[in-house]
């Protein structure tokens, strides 16, 4: 009997004491990991022509999720990205965005990148009212209007005329001027919004315009189009292309040996070391849009911090070994949204577009304000040209020599050299 009660009793405090250590465990304030995470969706490309592109603005996304996951989250919950390959093909866009906030239900969108793959999201979010952050999309809202559409590319308030802005300046300011321009695009919504730009940047320069024509985005052979430009003689060409089509311009002018006096503007891909090490020399010479490199004056607070956690990942990773393009941008656009939630202390799609509207945000890639149609306040889209490339190697585009900025003066690293032929030597 003495024993059955000590055994019984024994029974009785060991489930006290389970109950009292569930009921401890029950009140201990939970960590960031412990609570439901934080989901923000997006589709990016991870296969298909921007898929070089997409995979390295993912890894510079994982890395901000990791980062701010060590430091607690947001809110105190963790944070998770929910994403899907949209194959470079805008096609998938919708259903992509349709699932995430439907189906998937996360808590928060971004948009992947490329205007291409930005616009044809924009109907879906617009319904369901969402706050939408575009990756590098050229004058997406330019009709839309969206007042909850935020751009993560540095094209200014008039982001279509941006682009190619500082390449007709640049022709300009020499001595005796260019009097003519070819302007070739791609049948697609990049292109196009470039071209429209390159054109009204041209009649404002005094420009005879001797040649504009667009190709179908399924072109592979540039050659009839390079020989077509070379028969007008144009001083300067300007060319609005995707990635793909970038190298086979750069390809087929080296081919024919077309010799304006300045060309490139606005070539989607030569800023991709797997492109720049592809086509190496041929580059030489050629003229683009660029929105950081690794100049003294974009060294802001964090960026050399980061860039070196991105390519110490990036070989294991099989990414852009360097970064330079996608990277540092696709971090700060998911900081930006970071720093919003937490000063507003909620994931309400309308209360953050408020505050992204009315702030100016510290980033990696600078200062971050936008204009009241969602583009930046200030324009910082770079001219640069590319000079003294030999061979194909990675290691000599860490140099900032081969590839000088020339616009905006503030960047300044290097002058122009002009005409195209020089630079070629």
């Amino acid at each position: 009997m003495l024993r059955y009660l000590k055994s019984r009793t024994f029974a009785c405090l060991a489930a006290l004491a389970a109950m009292l250590v569930g009921c401890a465990m029950f009140a201990m304030p939970a960590t960031a990991q412990d609570k439901k995470p934080i989901r923000i969706g997006f589709g990016m490309a991870q296969t298909g022509p921007l898929g070089p592109n997409g995979k390295s603005a993912q890894l510079a996304m994982d890395i901000w999720v990791e980062e701010t996951n060590a430091k607690g989250g947001l809110l105190g919950r963790p944070v998770e990205l929910v994403r899907y390959d949209d194959q470079s093909n805008p096609s998938t866009v919708p259903g992509i965005y349709t699932k995430l906030i439907d189906v998937d239900k996360v808590d928060l969108i971004v948009g992947g990148y490329g205007t291409n793959m930005l616009a044809p999201a924009m109907p879906i979010v617009m319904q369901k009212k969402k706050l939408f952050l575009g990756l590098y999309g050229l004058g997406v809202n330019t009709d839309f209007k969206y007042d909850r559409y935020f751009a993560m590319i540095p094209s200014g308030p008039a982001p279509k005329t941006s682009f190619t802005q500082g390449f007709f300046d640049t022709a300009m300011a020499q001595k005796p001027k260019p009097t003519t321009v070819a302007i070739v695009a791609a049948d697609a919504e990049f292109s196009k919004n470039a071209s429209d730009g390159a054109r009204e940047n041209a009649q404002k320069a005094g420009l005879k315009i001797v040649y504009d024509k667009s190709y179908p985005p399924s072109t592979t052979d540039f050659s009839p189009i390079v020989r077509a430009i070379q028969a007008t003689n144009a001083d300067l060409v300007v060319i609005c292309s995707y990635p793909l089509d970038s190298v086979g311009m750069v390809l087929a002018v080296n081919e024919a040996k077309l010799n304006p006096k300045m060309i490139g503007g606005a070539m989607v891909g030569l800023q991709s070391t797997v492109f720049k090490t592809k086509l190496g020399p041929a580059l030489n010479g050629f003229m683009n849009y660029d929105f950081w490199l690794p100049a003294k004056s974009l060294m802001f607070e964090g960026t050399e911090a980061f860039l070196k956690t991105y390519q110490e990942r990036a070989a294991k990773a099989g990414v852009d070994p360097l970064g330079y393009y996608m990277a540092p941008f696709s971090y700060a656009y998911l900081d930006v949204l970071g720093k919003a939630i937490t000063a507003t202390k909620s994931l309400d799609d309308g209360k953050l577009a408020d505050y992204l509207r009315k702030t100016t945000f510290k980033t990696i890639v600078g200062d971050v304000k936008f204009a009241p149609n969602g583009e930046w306040a200030k324009s910082r889209v770079f001219q640069a040209q590319f000079r003294g490339i030999k061979g194909n190697t990675v290691d000599q585009f860490k140099d900032p020599k081969t590839l000088a900025i020339i616009t905006p003066a503030e960047y300044k690293s290097g002058d122009v050299i002009y005409p195209y032929e020089k630079a070629k030597q």
